[in-house]
């Protein structure tokens, strides 16, 4: 147990430093980054990689922007072997439609809790 938890924090962790340096040493935005993480999850999911690393991690590689990519290509590729063609539409809507949910409605009472400022 102990030892799966250091996996986590490790890989989690590297993951996070990579963001990190893309952000310190590239022109590149947030945004931009934050959606890379995305694809790259999609790609590395689609190609079957990144299931492998979540084996070996757990929450590690599930929690950060490229698992959420990789949950989004295991809908996919589920949706389309149980529906075929339609899948490609419905497979990243059902898998993630949790997630998005509670990002959803957190917003919403954070919105609803705190006082907005101008910058």
């Amino acid at each position: 147990m102990l030892f799966m938890c250091i996996k986590a924090f490790v890989v989690g962790g590297l993951i996070c430093v990579v963001g990190q340096l893309l952000l310190d040493f590239t022109k590149l935005t947030p945004a931009k980054i934050l959606v890379s993480f995305v694809c790259l999850g999609v790609l590395l999911g689609g190609l079957g990689i990144y299931d492998r690393l979540v084996d070996f991690a757990g929450a590690g590689a599930t929690i950060p922007l490229t698992g959420f990519g990789n949950a989004l290509a295991n809908g996919v590729k589920n949706a389309i072997r149980e529906q075929g063609f339609m899948g490609v539409v419905t497979g990243a809507l059902t898998a993630c439609a949790g997630g998005v949910t509670v990002a959803l409605i957190s917003g919403l009472v954070v919105a609803l809790v705190t006082d907005s400022k101008d910058k």
